[in-house]
């Protein structure tokens, strides 16, 4: 599959200086930003560890110890990773259920999305969300949502919060080109819209929805284009580049940040394994998973623009990967053996605690 050459855009979008090319060819770095070692190196071990984390849950996942549905993340990386670095402290991110690499690169330790998986005590959501659904206020995180594209209406309200508290913050929010054909994405587009709420839409298109081909769903297959009759701009960028991702989110997100409303990035991307785990991927043939893994991998293409430019040879980044999978290991063994949540949990987290004295004063109003 050809590697996206262009990031293409839509009405009032961002100009192609702003929006950088989603892939330039080999040999050329696409940005002067990119020669930032420190920012490159972190990008690597944060799609690495993304990388290596859901392997394994995919491993725990096939011992039995990851009940329900699993979505893993492989080969989405630099999307939850470059957005990431365009995000500001107070700003929110809100997604759909292949949420686990988007926590990762929020910062939330492993071992609580791991422990979270298993259905453990100490994970995020204390056991009680399972791969779906867990939420990290904390760290910026508002949720994995299990409604194929609940999250989107659910963004635009912390948007409009956004916008009546007038703090500069804008919500980040991420749905898949399944979801993209959801009516009340369509809704949110145009109250977003209609009102200038600091928002950035994000399709990670990965081509398959839920096991049908983008092709074969929608009419309009240029997804970064469904805002406009609703005068929203959008770009498509390369989402197997993190550097492109990373430029493309900056400019998306100082657009909304500066009152002009909601930005539209589809994010062209592939995942390497099934919807989710149960999902035998009979609409694909081997050898395009195979072609995309060997020519558009983003940790591969970072991998060698680190090497070329200088900025790690080949024992820094086995040590980045040594590392990595000890923390995922750490992550593992503490899912497995940390212990299944009081059967009282499930009666806490329903209504919000009501201060005692506020209590009692509706009691004796009552």
């Amino acid at each position: 599959m050809a590697r996206q050459s262009a990031t293409r855009t839509a009405r009032g979008a961002v100009s192609p200086a702003r929006a950088r090319s989603a892939r330039s060819p080999r040999g050329q770095s696409p940005s002067s930003d990119s020669r930032d070692s420190d920012a490159l190196l972190g990008f690597y071990r944060s799609m690495l560890l993304i990388r290596r984390f859901e392997e394994r849950a995919g491993q725990l996942y096939g011992m039995g110890l990851i009940g329900g549905f699993c979505h893993l993340y492989i080969g989405q990386e630099a999307i939850a990773v470059g957005m990431q670095a365009a995000k500001r402290d107070g700003d929110q991110v809100i997604t759909g259920y292949r949420e686990h690499g988007h926590m990762l690169a929020a910062g939330v330790e492993p071992r609580l999305i791991m422990a979270e998986l298993t259905g453990r005590a100490e994970g995020v959501s204390h056991g009680k969300g399972g791969s779906m659904h867990m939420f990290s206020t904390r760290n910026g995180f508002y949720g994995g949502h299990g409604i194929v594209g609940a999250q989107v209406s659910l963004g635009t309200g912390l948007a409009l919060a956004d916008h009546y508290r007038g703090d500069g913050k804008v919500a980040f929010v991420y749905f898949g080109d399944g979801a993209a054909n959801q009516g009340q994405v369509y809704e949110s587009f145009n109250m977003a819209e209609l009102w200038s709420l600091p928002v950035v839409y994000v399709i990670e298109n990965n081509q398959y929805a839920m096991g049908t081909s983008v092709a074969r769903s929608s009419s309009e297959t240029h997804l970064f284009r469904r805002g406009a009759s609703f005068n929203i701009p959008g770009a498509e960028v390369d989402g197997m580049d993190v550097v492109a991702v990373r430029d493309a989110g900056l400019a998306a997100a100082e657009h909304a940040r500066s009152g002009k409303g909601p930005f539209l990035l589809e994010m062209k991307t592939y995942r390497y394994r099934g919807h989710s785990m149960s999902d035998p991927g009979k609409y694909r043939t081997r050898e395009e998973i195979d072609e995309v893994r060997k020519t558009r991998d983003p940790i591969e293409h970072l991998q060698e623009r680190l090497e070329r430019q200088g900025l790690a040879d080949d024992a820094a980044l086995r040590s980045i990967d040594a590392e990595v999978k000890s923390i995922v290991a750490d992550a593992a063994e503490f899912a497995r053996t940390a212990p299944e949540p009081d059967p009282y949990e499930l009666y806490t987290d329903v209504y919000t605690d009501t201060p005692a004295s506020e209590a009692e004063t509706s009691g004796a109003a009552a």
